[in-house]
């Protein structure tokens, strides 16, 4: 393999796409037969952190790249040499004759080999599993998670892919550890485990959840590879399968990822916590997330915070000849069905999250990143009022 190949259906998440020229370590190939990927994501300690707090504050300038941004594309603020100064003082930004913004790039190393961007190309490992080892236990892994994933999927298999809405998730949770020490949380749709890897460096017990054994292998890969963060904060972390389109959790013995009783009974009295990062892409999934949500919610035996982070993505369609955000437009209703459930068993508060808490990880926190706090409170039950409780997708069809 010398080069990753892309189809007309192939979904890359932009965690990847910024990162054109960077060399992927590619380590095995999945039981599906698709290339497993390795990457290192630093976290940032208290004198790196940014601080995001502050809309209008900018970062102080730097010679050095970011992290996956090719040092030879960045643009040049330092020099300055087409700009001019007005009477006040304030710096005018050069404009071309048109009245277009001209931004200068600093000349490429081989400006003789064309304007092409490089193509990406992944490393294939030729070291024993011995070597590997001896590699790994030699690094200085503090403030690393180490994350296997895949690259450029189709949209059924975008699970595998590491997404910027864990990363803001992750922000948050390293921004408020006090919110979630000592708690017990499930994560609905965790994908690479990104995000419950960081949760489990503060709570107590983690249930990693999502649906596909592959996908799950590859969770708890990542479970196990990042044992030297959550072990020393006491914390535990279980994969296992939690399937939105099944009223049950799977207790079946011949399944790899099942649930004990044990665990059922735990999730139902314990769970404080639920977090959920960029899963709401798609209205089926996301008409049966928030059925599981209700479904759960109802039976807890406590108040339940869920947080929710999304991307709002941007697309053209030809239904409506404009740009739109079909999905998050339906994601917005299906908060807003679920603030309105009056069933007796369990009201809800919805609010949206600032999202100007400090950034732990490199990436770049877009304005379309969001975060939501959804609020779960059970009522006391009145025998006499209480009947079969019809979850969010239902009272839309009845309402229409």
């Amino acid at each position: 393999m010398d080069h990753i190949t892309f189809h007309h259906d192939t979904v890359l998440s932009d965690v990847h796409m910024l990162q054109p020229n960077a060399s992927h370590l590619m380590t095995r190939l999945n039981s599906v037969g698709q290339p497993v990927f390795l990457t290192k994501f630093r976290i940032l300690s208290d004198g790196e952190k940014q601080d995001n707090s502050d809309p209008g504050k900018e970062a102080e300038p730097s010679d050095e790249p970011r992290e996956g941004v090719d040092k030879d594309t960045q643009v040049t603020s330092s020099q300055g040499t087409d700009e001019e100064e007005d009477g006040a003082g304030n710096v005018k930004p050069f404009l071309d004759v048109d009245g277009d913004l001209d931004i200068k790039h600093r000349p490429r190393n081989n400006p003789n080999e064309g304007g092409g961007r490089d193509l990406v190309c992944p490393v294939i490992l030729k070291h024993s599993d011995s070597v590997l080892e001896e590699e790994d236990e030699t690094s200085d892994d503090e403030g690393i998670i180490k994350i296997e994933h895949t690259m450029a999927t189709t949209l059924e298999d975008v699970g595998k892919q590491v997404w910027l809405g864990a990363f803001l998730l992750a922000d948050f949770i390293l921004s408020k550890p006090h919110m979630f020490r000592g708690a017990t949380v499930l994560e609905l749709g965790a994908g690479t485990g990104l995000t419950s890897i960081v949760m489990a460096t503060v709570a107590k017990m983690l249930y990693c959840t999502d649906v596909g054994e592959d996908l799950l292998s590859m969770c708890r890969k990542n479970v196990t590879l990042n044992q030297h963060i959550i072990e020393p904060a006491g914390g535990e972390v279980r994969v296992r399968q939690l399937d939105w389109l099944q009223y049950d959790l799977c207790t079946d013995a011949d399944m790899e990822f099942r649930w004990t009783e044990e665990e059922v009974a735990d999730l139902y009295d314990k769970t404080k916590i639920i977090i959920a990062a960029d899963v709401c892409y798609d209205d089926d999934l996301t008409d049966g997330l928030f059925r599981t949500l209700y479904r759960l919610c109802s039976n807890f035996r406590q108040t339940c915070t869920i947080f929710i982070s999304l991307e709002k993505r941007m697309n053209f369609t030809l239904r409506h000849m404009d740009v739109s955000c079909d999905a998050y437009n339906h994601f917005s209703h299906c908060l807003s069905q679920l603030e309105e459930q009056v069933d007796g068993r369990c009201s809800f508060t919805v609010e949206q999250l600032p999202s100007d808490f400090a950034q732990f990880l490199l990436y770049e926190r877009i304005e379309q990143l969001e975060l939501w706090k959804v609020t779960a409170t059970p009522l006391p039950v009145d025998a006499h009022a209480v009947k079969s409780a019809p979850t969010p997708k239902d009272t839309e069809q009845n309402s229409s």
